[in-house]
């Protein structure tokens, strides 16, 4: 495909779960984005800008600089995961991902809010809370949710199919589901 028949760029604005940690380059889910774009014939770029370990306070640093360089059509923000890991409080991911959306549809991007869920280690109150912040962000700013990314392999009768060892991060076989999740809600997007 040729850089002039190219209408969208997607830009990926994630943690770990999208900068292919653990996995062979080119086979998770951004990579398999990029494939079926192509196989559809649907004319776009993808740039991953996700880096493992990235938090919400990170991404919205970052942001600025990558929506100027890039110019996104689409923003697809994949992060908050490490953010309960470290037990931050949910107003500021909340108030993050905000800034976060603001800025890309200030720029003209359309977004997608990926959401995530923590298991209830740091009780119930708060793993509430923080899946819930997801859907918060995108409905009070215009933005499409992907309700969960890791929807259909955290529920599986054998978690080690779809995960690496250490039981956090997706292996492989569990990358072409979670393609699935995002492309449910970007597709709509792509005209």
């Amino acid at each position: 495909m040729r850089a002039q028949e190219q209408s969208a760029t997607i830009l990926v604005v994630g943690d770990s779960l999208s900068a292919e940690y653990g996995l062979a380059r080119g086979s998770g889910w951004v990579a398999l984005l990029e494939a079926r774009l192509a196989r559809d014939r649907i004319p776009a770029k993808v740039v991953n800008a996700s880096i493992t370990g990235d938090t919400s306070a990170g991404g919205r640093t970052r942001l600025p600089a990558l929506l100027k360089e890039h110019q996104p059509t689409h923003v697809i923000l994949e992060l908050g995961g490490n953010d309960a890991l470290r037990g931050l409080p949910n107003a500021a991911t909340r108030s993050n991902l905000a800034e976060m959306t603001r800025l890309s549809r200030d720029a003209g991007a359309q977004v997608l809010v990926v959401g995530m869920r923590i298991p209830p280690n740091y009780g119930k109150k708060y793993s509430d809370d923080f899946a819930a912040l997801f859907a918060s962000v995108a409905k009070a700013h215009g933005a499409v949710l992907v309700p969960f990314l890791l929807e259909g392999i955290t529920d599986a009768a054998n978690l080690e199919t779809y995960f690496q060892p250490d039981r956090i991060h997706p292996n492989q076989r569990a990358q072409a589901t979670i393609l699935d999740n995002v492309w449910a809600a970007l597709r709509p997007l792509l005209r």
